[in-house]
């Protein structure tokens, strides 16, 4: 589908032609809305999407133009616009726009109304073919229009999650341009590195799924999930009488389980020493045996790792291979922490409110300037996924039309700072008469400091006093580690 696109921000025009692109559609860009109608007059446009303010000639002014047109008749055309513009999006809507889309622009609701307007000009055109009885014109728009849907849906089937790093600052921007450029190239190893809760799954699917030429494995592993004894078999899996216990047709490891597609490890820096060498050996060589296995196994795999720690630091201290850590390094993004690009938190928090409200059939739209001036107070240590959760509790455990004050208890129990560890006095409590079930006990002190924390894992940790690796197996198989 020929699409014309109209904004004077040169960089989000840019990426949504990018994305428009990869779907499958032509793109034609202006910078005005003189130069868009010029393209206009001289083409064929069934979408135009534009920004509603901009120089020499206004989005509404472009509407009016376009509709006042011959060919503009069969045009959809569809406004972005900012939220305080909402009232002009509707005037818009009232004078033959298809549709807005809202700014900072959500990939998935871009490509929603881009497959919205697909079927609307497949259908248009339909009628039209059938109307002057050309059969074979209509089973070859079908056909056309058939593999642009397929092409959208496989886009949101294939877990992309764009929607999720939303484009609302120059930093995630040019994290965004970063793992396009590493989707490019499947041969070399990409390190992404970003606190807790920061979206570094998000980008490694970015990366995997890139332009979406395929539908290829995505295999995640927590390296943090899993005991060192059990991590070598994991990975790379094991043949019949490996060891004691190992099933008698052996079994895959993720390499297998990843052939030809991404093989993604998160929180590479708690792999045990003594297997890095062989991970390093599998990046340069592109081959590996199984546990217990004599034939060597060649992979194609794509491997994304990821960390929340510095792991210079681990490298400095023996606990990281230094060989590994470069070569990992090749390909590097470092996602910044939300309380270092403040000027998203409103954005992201508006649009994760409007989410779940819709989930949920709540009515808030908005967030009060003095629940404005809260959140972006607060320091956010467990970054964009605890701003994502406090704005589920939100429209969980309220009601109304804007985000006040008092529906951010969440945020304000998490706020103080923690102090030092505090021994807490035998003699302060007291013991059931009946006894106590020491584990559902330790379980309980848990999840309440899961809650002081906000869910953030490594807060928690931190905050009880033992590893992240001890946290997971007290949550392991338990109704927490889904919940958390």
């Amino acid at each position: 589908m020929n699409v014309l696109l109209t904004d004077d921000d040169n960089l989000s025009r840019e990426i949504i032609a990018e994305i428009l692109r990869d779907l499958g559609h032509c793109v034609t860009e202006a910078t005005n809305g003189k130069q868009a109608f010029e393209h206009f007059a001289t083409g064929s446009f069934p979408m135009v999407i534009s920004d509603l303010k901009m120089p020499k000639m206004s989005g509404l002014d472009l509407l009016d133009a376009i509709k006042s047109a011959s060919a503009g008749q069969h045009t959809d055309v569809v406004l972005i616009t900012g939220f305080a513009d909402i009232k002009s999006a509707v005037s818009a809507l009232r004078a033959g726009a298809y549709d807005y889309l809202l700014k900072p622009i959500n990939v998935e609701e871009l490509i929603a109304v881009t497959e919205r307007v697909a079927e609307h000009q497949a259908l248009r055109q339909e009628n039209q073919i059938l109307t002057t009885n050309f059969a074979e014109k209509v089973q070859e728009a079908t056909a056309e229009t058939q593999e642009q849907l397929y092409q959208l849906k496989k886009l949101v089937a294939g877990s992309l999650k764009v929607g999720e790093v939303a484009v609302f600052s120059e930093k995630m921007r040019e994290v965004m341009n970063l793992a396009q450029k590493h989707s490019l190239d499947r041969s070399l190893p990409v390190l992404i590195q970003g606190e807790t809760g920061t979206g570094k799954e998000v980008i490694a699917r970015m990366i995997h799924y890139g332009k979406l030429n395929e539908i290829t494995p995505f295999v995640d592993v927590n390296c943090a999930a899993i005991t060192p004894n059990l991590f070598e078999s994991e990975i790379f899996g094991y043949e019949s009488g490996a060891f004691t216990g190992a099933l008698s047709k052996g079994q895959k490891g993720k390499f297998d389980l990843a052939a030809g597609g991404t093989l993604f490890l998160d929180e590479v820096g708690e792999i045990p020493l003594e297997l890095q060498g062989k991970l390093l050996r599998v990046i340069q060589e592109k081959e590996y045996y199984r546990v217990g296995g004599l034939k060597k196994l060649k992979t194609d795999v794509r491997l994304v790792c990821a960390t929340n720690v510095e792991l210079e630091k681990k490298v400095e201290q023996g606990h990281f291979r230094r060989d590994l850590y470069h070569r990992l390094r090749v390909g590097f993004i470092n996602i910044p922490a939300l309380r270092s690009r403040k000027e998203e938190i409103i954005p992201l928090a508006v649009m994760f409110l409007r989410e779940y409200a819709k989930q949920k059939g709540k009515n808030f739209k908005a967030i009060s300037h003095s629940a404005t001036q809260i959140l972006l107070g607060y320091s956010w240590p467990g970054n964009v996924r605890e701003l994502k959760n406090a704005m589920e509790w939100v429209t969980f455990m309220h009601d109304g039309t804007e985000v006040l004050p008092e529906h951010l208890g969440i945020i304000n129990q998490t706020e103080t700072a923690h102090p030092s560890a505090t021994i807490v006095n035998p003699d302060t409590f007291v013991l059931p008469p009946e006894g106590l079930n020491i584990d559902a006990f330790m379980l309980s002190l848990v999840e309440k400091a899961l809650v002081l924390n906000g869910g953030n894992k490594s807060a928690t940790a931190s905050y009880l006093g033992i590893s992240r690796k001890s946290l997971y197996r007290r949550l392991q198989h338990t109704d927490l580690s889904i919940k958390y």
